[in-house]
């Protein structure tokens, strides 16, 4: 009862099938017992409230041998960049023992491509139990909307397989799209989430080598969108969540090394990953070179979330953990400000919990992390009047890179690849 299984479950429910969801995690399990939701996505808290305790049940272990397992647990990395399949292989295992004949399994966790019929079909062989992969590709903030409208990528072990597939997303999404084999389904995924992590770098790049000539990469990158009929540049900022700070190194072990390395993904993802201590460093020479000592030095994180739009509380690859590994290193004191994550997850990571007048109060200098509707929304003429001078504003996504109250401050502004002058 992940993001995954969680949004796919809500979907199952509202369309009255009998949902058993499994989780292992009691603290998870009891609160959505209880109707509580862990995870912050629209609209799934009005599907928990009307179906749990009714036609959703929400356990550790299997109440009855289902028609259809969904497979949606995590494939997280280990610190060797490996893939770990642990959970794929103990969900199965414990599937093997439960599953009747006839029965069709489903894979949407994120796996190397292989694992289906590597890691999934050796528990099941000699049985006629139906297996196919069906990617997951919502984004957070959408889920409910996407699981209906995209797509739905359907894999099968065997045309038996994809017709039993086929049949239990009809109803239920708009647009099936059949592929010729597991492999195929499950690359889809991949390439899917590749690509955007490889078109966020390149507008990263684009922003670093615009640094090096005094340019201003959105005026660059802009200029370069403008009415002109190719794909547009991305603009610079952090590439984070569950998916895309992991896909990349999944699709890489699926390849033998000696036939082919995926340099372009592997490029990417390494700078991609490099940003947020690009960032601390450029924004702490900038509080440097404004006079501060560092070590006195405070600052004021906005949006320690990954991602500010759609707005999340998730913080899986969120830029704030190795940007404070930089902060740390040069003895800053920081504050921290988010409109959706707890505040005993921001003083977790070391921050003291402050409210924006506060932090922009006390603090050296501000630094915009993600893009949240309000932050784009804030009155900054109050807040730069109260702030101290020399002040850093550093504005990761630009959000007021047209701001008139910017140049009338008198504050030292910048962004990845960008100093005002």
């Amino acid at each position: 009862m992940g993001y995954v299984g969680l949004t796919f479950a809500s979907m199952l429910a509202g369309h009255g099938y009998k949902v058993q969801g499994i989780e292992k995690n009691p603290q998870v399990r009891e609160g959505l017992q209880r109707k509580e939701l862990h995870i912050l996505e629209p609209g799934i808290g009005d599907v928990i409230r009307k179906h749990i305790g009714l036609n959703w049940m929400v356990t550790a272990d299997y109440q009855y041998s289902p028609d259809i397992a969904v497979i949606c647990v995590s494939t997280p990395i280990n610190d060797d960049a490996v893939p770990n399949l642990s959970n794929i292989s103990d969900a199965c295992a414990k599937l093997a023992e439960i599953l009747r004949e006839g029965a069709l399994v489903i894979v949407r966790s994120t796996v190397p491509v292989g694992t289906t019929r590597k890691v999934v079909l050796p528990f099941f062989k000699d049985r006629n139990i139906r297996i196919a992969f069906c990617p997951e590709r919502t984004i957070q903030g959408q889920a409910l909307r996407e699981l209906k409208e995209l797509p739905q990528v359907i894999g099968g072990l065997n045309n038996e397989s994809l017709i039993a597939a086929d049949a239990f997303f009809s109803a239920m999404v708009n647009t099936r799209m059949l592929v010729s084999s597991l492999e195929a389904a499950e690359m889809v995924k991949l390439v899917n989430n590749c690509h955007t992590d490889v078109l966020y770098s390149y507008g990263n790049e684009v922003a670093l080598m615009a640094k090096q000539f005094g340019l201003d990469p959105l005026e660059v990158i802009d200029a370069a969108n403008i009415d002109y009929p190719r794909p547009n540049l991305a603009k610079p900022g952090f590439v984070g969540g569950a998916c895309l700070t992991k896909d990349p190194y999944i699709l890489a072990a699926s390849f033998d090394s000696e036939l082919h390395t995926p340099k372009l993904i592997r490029s990417a993802r390494d700078l991609n990953e490099r940003m947020p201590r690009e960032v601390a460093n450029h924004f702490l020479s900038l509080l440097k070179r404004s006079g501060k000592a560092l070590a006195k030095t405070r600052i004021l994180i906005c949006g320690f979330a990954y991602k500010g739009v759609p707005e999340t509380d998730d913080m899986r690859g969120s830029p704030v953990g190795p940007f404070l590994e930089v902060v740390r290193e040069n003895s800053c004191r920081v504050m921290g400000h988010d409109y959706v994550v707890e505040k005993d997850i921001i003083v977790s990571y070391g921050a003291e919990a402050v409210l924006i007048e506060e932090g922009f109060r006390n603090a050296d200098g501000v630094i915009f992390l993600n893009n949240h509707k309000q932050y784009a929304a804030l009155d900054l003429v109050p807040l730069l009047a109260a702030s101290p001078r020399p002040f850093v504003l550093y504005d990761c996504w630009r959000i007021f890179a047209k701001h008139p109250a910017i140049l009338a401050s008198g504050v030292q502004y910048a962004g990845i690849g960008y100093e005002a002058i």
